[in-house]
């Protein structure tokens, strides 16, 4: 007869007596099998019992059933004399008696911390909870039961860790690598004694669970500066004709955003022709800096950087300025310069540049200053996102944006012959842009685009898309061709000034300045030609939040979980 030492017989299958008895439907085995079993003297307690006397005595025992030895294989009946006493300490062959002791986290034979510690081959971690009796092997089928039992006691222990009040979070400095059940005194809880390896797997556990930051700084928490990943962060963005603000948390890739705020303030008004900004132009850009310190304290923002762009760089009030905001909201404004200001414009536009391009014409039509970028991708080696802010060719900024430019050349009634003035001034800024030849050579090779970011190239997409409300969903990321964005310059161009402040992607605030900008960009499109531009209603607040998080590591790991931080935790082990 063979059969599964631990598995019953099939329902119904009559087995052969070998005492001689009749066969009966052999019995599912279960507590009340055991228990009449134990009345009758056959069960295992009882045969164990049999097996010693007989020992001690030396004498034979009587006859009766054979008795069939459990093995992880087959069961085989045979009249060989009986197996010896298990040694001086060991605990009996009783499966009820192992399966008990597995569950309450010890194995038969094995004390509280005696015995040697197996290695579980499906987690790579030590398991006490898998080692056989002495005269009894446990089936591979049992083996792993008891292994996924063991697995998921641990999780369960390490995720009780982070919020229990019963036990004490361990950390790696503490040296304990379980805290201690609340009830220890209780003899079914077993409390291991933590070794090293036992540390190192809870410290894996420990970050998997935790925010990934910058670990190489030893911290676990926190990044480098001691902001959490869930923190807020802020930008904002004071321009010559817009105040820009922008809460958002981080993400896994990327940030969500929490809160925005804008409002055209018209700061740079009149600095163009007396370098001075006006009373009326910072008092409304002090009511809108207040309105944005009152939302930045509302969401208890705990990192942030305020800059100020062309107009306090042009001004020569400017330091007047900012040490009155300073002073009336609590603000601390940052003057940058035209280099950080192209670098922050293609930090936050990285995202929407081509994986395929060979180059791109990044540009940033502002209200007192336009910012063109080259990004030579040539030999990004598959670089991405905030990484392409390495592969910066060459920059300009050209001291014409659409409020100066409006100014010079007026904004409301625009006829042809001004368009074109307004598009010769700015174009005889651009004769001064460093390796202009070789970007005309690699735009020859046809694998570059532009990627405009501007409220310029936004109204063009939302006249493109003829949309009746502006939607930046729709807007942000939009391809058009280059024949497209002609006719659009061209139909705004032709558009009356009533006409544009009614257009619900234009209004009455940018019905003067839309022209100004679409002569920029034209001056753009006839130095240097593309097939493509990609339109980006992001710029530098991106630029600002991309570079802060970046700088505090909330995206230096990514979250375990992936087969390289699976294979690192069990090399570790």
């Amino acid at each position: 007869m063979t059969q599964s030492g631990q598995e019953p017989p099939e329902n119904g299958r009559r087995t052969a007596d070998v005492s001689g008895n009749s066969g009966t439907p052999q019995e599912f085995k279960g507590p009340g099998r055991r228990r009449r079993k134990r009345r009758s003297g056959q069960g295992s307690k009882a045969k164990a019992a049999a097996q010693e006397n007989a020992a001690a005595t030396g004498s034979p025992q009587r006859a009766g059933p054979v008795q069939a030895k459990a093995v992880s294989g087959t069961v085989e009946t045979s009249s060989q004399p009986p197996a010896q006493p298990a040694a001086e300490g060991a605990t009996a062959s009783n499966p009820g008696k192992r399966r008990k002791k597995r569950r309450r986290g010890r194995s038969p034979g094995q004390g509280g911390h005696d015995g040697a510690a197996n290695r579980n081959p499906l987690s790579g971690a030590e398991d006490r909870d898998t080692t056989p009796c002495n005269d009894a092997a446990t089936s591979l089928k049992g083996k792993k039961a008891a292994w996924r039992r063991g697995r998921r006691r641990r999780q369960s222990v390490d995720g009780a860790a982070g919020g229990a009040s019963s036990e004490t979070r361990a950390t790696p400095d503490s040296g304990s690598s379980r805290a201690k059940p609340a009830h220890a005194g209780d003899p079914a809880h077993t409390v291991r004694e933590p070794s090293a390896r036992d540390a190192d797997l809870r410290l894996a556990k420990t970050q998997e669970k935790q925010p990934r930051t910058n670990w190489s700084s030893g911290t676990r928490e926190r990044a480098r500066n001691g902001h959490h990943r869930g923190s807020l962060y802020a930008a904002l963005d004071l321009g010559t004709n817009n105040c820009r603000l922008l809460i958002a948390r981080p993400e896994e890739r990327g940030f969500r955003v929490v809160d925005a705020y804008s409002r055209i303030v018209r700061l740079g008004e009149g600095v163009g022709s007396n370098k001075r900004l006006g009373d009326a132009a910072m008092d409304r850009a002090i009511d809108a800096l207040a309105n944005c310190h009152r939302k930045l304290a509302d969401r208890g923002v705990s990192r942030s950087r305020l800059i100020a762009t062309e107009a306090c760089r042009a001004a020569e009030n400017g330091t007047e300025f900012i040490e009155r905001v300073q002073s009336e909201t609590g603000l601390a404004l940052e003057v940058v310069n035209r280099e950080t200001e192209a670098r922050l414009a293609v930090a936050g536009c990285a995202s929407l540049v081509d994986h395929d391009a060979d180059g791109v014409i990044l540009f940033d039509i502002g209200g007192g200053s336009s910012e063109i970028v080259w990004l030579d991708l040539r030999n990004r080696c598959g670089a991405r996102g905030y990484a392409l802010t390495r592969f910066i060719r060459s920059w300009i900024s050209l001291p014409v944006g659409v409020v100066n430019l409006a100014e010079r050349h007026g904004g409301v009634h625009v006829t042809p012959d001004v368009f074109e003035a307004m598009v010769e001034d700015a174009a005889e800024h651009l004769a001064s842009f460093s390796l202009a030849s070789s970007l005309t050579e690699a735009i020859s090779s046809g694998k570059v685009h532009m990627l405009g970011t501007s409220g310029t190239v936004t109204t063009l997409a939302g006249v493109h898309l003829g949309l009746k409300r502006y939607d930046r969903r729709r807007v942000d990321g939009t391809w058009l061709e280059d024949g497209d964005v002609g006719r659009m310059i061209d139909q705004l161009r032709d558009m009356p000034y009533e006409a544009r402040v009614e257009n619900p992607c234009i209004g009455a605030d940018r019905a003067d300045l839309v022209l100004a900008g679409c002569a920029i960009l034209e001056a753009i499109r006839r130095r240097w030609s593309c097939s493509r531009l990609r339109v980006a209603d992001r710029g530098l607040r991106e630029g600002i939040l991309t570079e802060l998080m970046s700088a505090d590591g909330v995206w230096t790991h990514r979250r375990s979980g992936n087969r390289q931080d699976r294979g690192r935790q069990r090399n570790r082990a």
